[in-house]
This record gives C-alpha cells, sequence and structure tokens, in this order.
C-alpha cells in the first residue's frame, strides 16, 4: 500500500506539470550555446529560478533558501563574460541581502570565485569522465561488465532510444518511475536530482529498456554543449528489473554517443567519492567530522559508497572534483543548511522528520513482508 500511495502521488504531479515560460526559453537558448559546466541544462528544470544579466547574454539558475542564492553549478554565458557574469549577480544578491553559494561547481568558475575576492570551497566529492570512443576498449577488458550486460540481455531486456516527443509523459516511464522512488530512502529530492523531467524532454536522450515489450527501466543523457559531451541524468529501475540493466542502459548510451561524435560523458557527482582529489583535509576539523559521519552513518538514507562504486567499476578515464564556493571564510553551517533545504524543498528539519518517517514506514513495511513470508 505505501507503494501505491506514492506511485499515485508522483503519477499526479506529472501530469499537473506547468508549461515552460518564455524566460525558460531564452535561458535553454544560452544553456546550448554557451554551456560548460556538467549541471548546465538542469537550470532547466521545475523550481529553479532564473536570473539574467541586463544585457540578457547570461543566466543563472538558482534556488533561494536558508539566506541563500544556491547556485546551480555556475553562471552560464560567454567565457570570456564570466567574471562580470559573477560581480553582476553577487551584486544583485547583496542588494537583497543574500548570500551566494555555487553548488556542483567545478574548476573553471572555482578559479574565477577564487581570483575576485574572498572565497572558500568544500569539496562535495567527484564526477567520472569518459570519451565513449574508449568504451569498446573497456568492456573488453573489464569481465565483470560484460558479465552484467549479458545477465541482463539473457533475461530479456532490450534497450532502444525513444523520440522525445514518444517519451515525454510516457505512463510506462512515469509508472517506472514511480517504482524506482518508492524504494529511495530519502522523500523526493529537487533541485539538481529533480526527478520529474520526463515533462521537459525537448533536447534530452531517452534509452529505454523494454521487457516483453513492457518498460523495466529508462536512462535519461542530458546534453554539456560546450564540451561536446552528456550528463547521464538519470538510470532508473522498475520494480522488476534484473541485474545488469543499469550497465545494459549505460552500454548502449556509450555507444550511440560515441557514434554521434560525442567525446565527452559522466554519470554526475558521486558525492563524499572517495576519488575526489584529497582537498577535504583542509576543510575546518568540524566539517571533515561531519562528512566522515554522513559517510558512516548516512547510508541509510543515501547510498555514497554503492553510488561512488557503481561508477567507479563502469573503468572512468578520470574524475573530476566538484565543489560547493561561497564568499565567506568557509563554507560553514549556514550554507550547508541552505544547500540541504535547495534539495529538499521545504525546511531542512521538516524533510529530516519526513525521511525519518519514510524511513519507519519502509522498515515496517519490510518487517511485515517478511513476517509474512515466515509464516507462509
Amino acid at each position: 500500500m505505501l507503494h501505491g500511495r506514492l506511485w499515485g502521488q508522483i503519477l499526479g504531479d506529472c501530469a499537473t506539470t506547468t508549461p515552460p515560460s518564455l524566460a525558460w526559453y531564452e535561458a535553454r537558448e544560452l544553456v546550448l550555446r554557451y554551456g560548460w559546466n556538467t549541471m548546465a541544462y538542469q537550470i532547466l528544470n521545475p523550481g529553479i529560478t532564473l536570473w539574467f544579466s541586463h544585457d540578457r547574454h547570461a543566466v543563472v539558475g538558482y534556488v533561494l533558501a536558508g539566506g541563500y542564492r544556491v547556485v546551480a553549478g555556475a553562471p552560464i554565458s560567454a567565457e570570456d563574460d564570466l567574471v562580470a557574469t559573477v560581480a553582476q549577480f553577487e551584486s544583485a544578491a547583496n542588494a537583497d541581502r543574500q548570500r551566494v553559494c555555487y553548488f556542483g561547481a567545478q574548476n573553471r568558475i572555482a578559479a574565477i570565485v577564487a581570483a575576485t575576492g574572498r572565497a572558500s570551497q568544500l569539496l562535495l566529492g567527484a564526477q567520472p569522465i569518459w570519451d565513449p570512443n574508449h568504451w569498446p576498449a573497456i568492456i573488453a577488458r573489464k569481465a565483470s561488465l560484460r558479465a552484467q550486460i549479458a545477465r541482463a540481455r539473457n533475461k530479456g531486456i532490450r534497450v532502444m532510444e525513444w523520440p522525445s516527443d514518444t517519451a515525454t509523459n510516457h505512463p510506462e516511464l512515469r509508472q517506472c518511475l514511480a517504482e524506482w522512488l518508492a524504494t529511495r530512502g530519502l522523500p523526493s529530492l529537487h533541485f539538481l536530482v529533480e526527478p520529474e523531467t520526463l515533462a521537459r524532454l525537448q533536447d534530452r536522450r531517452v534509452f529505454v529498456a523494454l521487457r516483453d515489450r513492457r518498460v523495466a527501466g529508462f536512462l535519461i543523457a542530458t546534453p554539456i554543449p560546450q564540451r561536446n559531451g552528456w550528463l547521464i541524468e538519470q538510470i532508473v529501475r522498475g520494480a522488476n528489473a534484473p541485474n545488469g540493466l543499469a550497465e545494459l542502459l549505460v552500454d548502449n548510451a556509450m555507444q550511440n554517443l560515441a557514434a554521434d561524435g560525442s567525446t565527452y560523458v559522466t554519470l554526475g557527482l558521486a558525492p563524499l567519492s572517495r576519488h575526489a582529489d584529497g582537498a577535504e583535509s583542509t576543510h575546518p576539523l568540524w566539517v571533515r567530522a561531519v562528512l566522515h559521519w554522513m559517510r558512516i552513518h548516512g547510508q541509510r538514507f543515501y547510498n555514497f559508497d554503492g553510488l561512488d562504486s557503481f561508477k567507479a567499476k563502469l573503468q572512468p578515464d578520470s574524475w573530476e572534483p566538484v565543489y560547493a564556493l561561497t564568499r565567506e571564510r568557509w563554507v560553514g553551517a549556514r550554507a550547508l543548511y541552505a544547500i540541504t533545504g535547495a534539495f529538499g524543498g521545504e525546511s531542512p528539519i521538516v524533510f529530516l522528520c519526513r525521511a525519518l518517517l519514510r524511513a519507519a514506514s519502509q522498515e515496517w513495511y519490510w518487517f511485515r513482508q517478511r513476517t509474512q513470508g515466515v509464516g507462509t
């Protein structure tokens, strides 16, 4: 019954998605022209506020939380205009008595922020990077990957790329998404992990895993225009998906993206990744203690190590560090509180209470399943 209620809620939310505004289309043009950061296209996801420069040649996507403008990645503009865009955006935030935190920042914006005033950075983790043209060699040398892909194929899974107009709000994809979200340890997150992308697939690519002509899972790839690449934004498994389905989806995506001339693919941030560059040692002791606690005790809600291991076993060519940046002495408790609010879409305290209630409900559901199984 828990899963059924979640399905109804999610399918209802999908059906009432607000159509894009004129500002959304203006921002999309800038993203497709200047998007370099991995998360550039994600500023077009629902719930993100769009700020434009005075000349409308630059855009920033952010969420207001805890007195901060929590920026999705970095400002989007011509590279030569980035310094001016950062200055203008931060000036606008200061005029509204709001602070700025760049979440999901990469080296380019990190260097600009550091060079233009006081700055601090918090290493969030790392993202794996592939040239998809190297994928056949990875498969050839990694027997365990070949075995997983073969396992899914032997279970009758076949992958097809669906045109965006076919995939948009497709009921089977929506139900598959609902099944997947019902297994998550946290309530649905938003901001840069927004699950509701099926209503806006214009520039995305959708690879669908089918079993007996029924959807068993899907993968959504999002463009990174200035990197000639793609972010694999979502890998979604249905309730009855067999082992190897995720690997088979990635395999098909890599092959198709390489065939179309792409040279850059990432699976996005692995939070608290053990493949980050070690800058965590520069954080204050209390920050390191919090991150260590999250890695150990946060697994019930978010499988940090499992996600990191999955991405690592796909043998990336390299790993890129990903940061949160502020203009403060360090990325402190207020900024972390704001980041939590941006992802939760509500007060972090309320979000934590909902997460604990969800965990308790899930544990009770699993307990009943086990006890019913014993009694039969």
